[in-house]
């Protein structure tokens, strides 16, 4: 058991794990923005558009619902409701079109920086030592090289 819990330990706290989580997270809540979007403000002004139309109360019916005498339903009806998946068609669309959007605009501040660094100038080459700099160099070497062979 022990061994079991320190693997599934390994496992949830890779990093792969963690973000997938976060990303379901926020795609989730995201869902839920762009959903309002759809039902709240897009889908009335498309009703508006088409003369008031509600296309969640659309559907096709395939078999009515069969009633007691007294009015209780025995077997509900049956239909296709393509206006709830017209709607979801539309969530879709909208979705994928802010998805694209924070991508592009992602991509351009990724290229906008990738752009900066490239018109950085470099750093400019570090000068030539001069002589004396090159006989204490070669001093120290000497030295250091000496002390080496005495220990």
């Amino acid at each position: 058991m022990g061994k079991f819990l320190t693997e599934f330990k390994e496992f949830a706290m890779k990093g792969n794990v963690i973000d997938m989580a976060v990303g379901v997270i926020v795609g989730g809540a995201f869902g839920k923005i762009v959903t309002s979007l759809v039902n709240d403000v897009i889908m009335p002004l498309v009703g508006i558009a088409t003369g008031g139309v509600n296309f969640k109360d659309h559907k096709i019916l395939l078999k009515a619902a069969e009633t007691a005498a007294d009015g209780t339903v025995i077997n509900p009806e049956v239909v296709l409701t393509w206006g709830v998946f017209v709607q979801s068609i539309v969530d879709f669309l909208i979705i994928a079109f802010c998805i694209f959007m924070a991508i592009r605009w992602m991509n351009k501040l990724k290229n906008a920086t990738k752009k900066a660094e490239e018109a950085a100038p470099e750093p400019a080459p570090a000068p030539e030592p001069t002589k004396e700099e090159q006989l204490l160099t070669e001093i120290r070497d000497l030295l250091k090289a000496h002390e080496g062979g005495k220990k």
